[in-house]
């Protein structure tokens, strides 16, 4: 390893704030070494935004060793738009909302390069991709940082002596476009979506012939996934038209929400190449149309010994830390809700006969239910199933409301309701949010969010969510103008 360009990193403002620690650097330098290597020519440098989505700036080869000494700095108003892409806090008055002075003025913030989470992208060779995360400009830390909020989660998990494994179910559709809609016409904030056809008519769930009939698309999808380093298991025909399975093997909170990261992005890229479009969104809106939903796989293991501490007794009744956690996610469902389902779109699918939760519940191993049980005695891969999130989650800030949610409930000793056997018509049961101003007005009074996440956190998401739900509250649906328009 060439000293010289250690010692410059080192010598750089984001290691002498403590921004990169020397094994980080190390791994910089096999970076920089890499690309020189492999005659790379760009490098895509993003942070995750509130949304989920990926946002930041290309960068030359060349200016790569300067983003490790002193970052990159990006516009900061990129942290307070809404799923519009419109800003929508007051950035050009003296207070935003955070305290004088603070990201006022669209000021820039700093993104932090990790060069742990470097990828050469398989349908783009010659470029990279890297995650960053995101701090004031002299450095300090902001909450609105999705990996930074995972990490925090992450570290509480240490503390306690514990690890975790997640693995990930995503849903999601693939249709053929029509027309792009690029015309002048077509421009603006208010973007009209392209035209599409489906690539399958749906309803023959795990079909040979319709994998055949795909298989072109997946196993492009499949080999930028697994040339991406993602630990794919399977790929398989969902139930719905034009929709489409990715299951992963399980790994760490932060690693699965890289993978869900990259993956969503290279599917959506990868198809936009090939004259198609990926979606991700829930319930989008065609005929006979079944509503995507994210399942994450959790369990919980002795970070010495590696022991999965959710293996149920020989009784098969619960241990105290499945108990424990799959109480604590229970209690802070409501109030978290909005981490898990965060568009309105999402909330159209709470509900029967979806293979999705309508109510606070858990069960053995029951599909309709939000928590399914998947454990047995001497089952090394015992585990649990929230089966509420919707594919448009942010993961880093699922998965953190996971880990804070199972720890409190561990920590708190109450254990959980007993478990259902009809999940729709289980009338005890609390109901689930039933739209996305249910879940912004329980997640603005959670003393669980701000005592996890921040009371700034928690006001910078609900002032970005209800621009969002104002937006669809005052908007005049297709229903009004069919049922109100020739009646009066």
């Amino acid at each position: 390893m060439p000293a010289s360009l250690l010692d410059s990193l080192r010598d750089g403002a984001l290691a002498r704030a403590g921004l990169l620690d020397d094994d980080t650097l190390r791994l910089a330098v096999e970076v920089l070494e890499r690309v020189s290597r492999d005659r790379l020519e760009t490098l895509r440098l993003g942070f995750v935004d509130q949304h989920g989505i990926i946002r930041g700036k290309s960068l030359v080869a060349g200016a790569l060793a300067s983003a490790f000494r002193s970052g990159v700095s990006m516009t900061s108003t990129l942290l307070f738009k809404d799923t519009s892409h419109r800003t929508v806090f007051p950035v050009w008055s003296d207070d935003i909302g955070f305290g004088k002075g603070v990201f006022t003025g669209a000021g820039d913030a700093l993104m932090v390069p990790d060069p742990a989470t470097f990828r050469t992208l398989p349908w783009a060779p010659h470029s990279a991709w890297m995650l960053c995360s995101i701090h004031a400009p002299d450095g300090g830390a902001i909450p609105f940082c999705s990996r930074s909020q995972l990490a925090r989660a992450q570290a509480r998990l240490d503390e306690a002596g514990y690890g975790a494994l997640f693995g990930l179910e995503q849903e999601f559709h693939i249709f053929r476009v029509t027309d792009p809609n690029l015309r002048h016409s077509d421009g603006g904030f208010d973007e009209r979506p392209p035209d599409t056809a489906l690539l399958n008519h749906g309803y023959q769930y795990l079909t040979e012939a319709r994998y055949d009939a795909a298989e072109a698309v997946l196993d492009e999808l499949r080999r930028h996934a697994q040339g991406l380093g993602l630990p794919v298991r399977s790929m398989e025909i969902e139930f719905g038209p034009s929709q489409f399975e990715f299951t992963f093997e399980p790994g760490p909170p932060m690693a699965q929400a890289d993978v869900t990261t990259f993956f969503r992005t290279m599917v959506r890229q990868t198809c936009a190449r090939a004259g198609l479009h990926a979606t991700f969104m829930c319930l989008p809106q065609q005929r006979d149309i079944v509503p995507s939903g994210w399942h994450i796989h959790q369990s919980l293991g002795d970070a010495a010994t590696g022991r999965n501490l959710f293996v149920p007794g020989e009784d098969d009744s619960l241990s105290a830390p499945a108990a424990g956690w799959i109480a604590g996610l229970l209690e802070h469902t409501m109030e978290t809700a909005l981490l898990l389902i965060p568009s309105v779109n999402g909330y159209k699918r709470v509900r029967p006969g979806m293979m999705a939760p309508d109510r606070i519940q858990w069960a053995r191993d029951n599909k309709g239910a939000m928590i399914r049980a998947l454990m047995k005695p001497g089952d090394s891969a015992s585990r649990i199933e929230n089966r509420l999130a919707e594919p448009a989650a942010n993961p880093y800030l699922a998965f953190a409301a996971q880990i804070h949610a199972g720890l409190d409930g561990i920590g708190a000793g109450r254990p959980p309701p007993s478990p259902v056997e009809s999940p729709y018509s289980a009338a005890a049961s609390p109901r689930l949010p039933n739209d996305l101003g249910a879940a912004i007005d329980a997640f603005s009074g959670s003393d669980f969010v701000a005592r996890h996440f921040g009371a700034d956190f928690r006001h910078w998401l609900d002032v970005l969510k209800r621009a969002e739900w104002d937006r669809y509250r005052l908007a005049v649906s297709d229903w009004e103008q069919r049922e109100y328009f020739t009646l009066y």
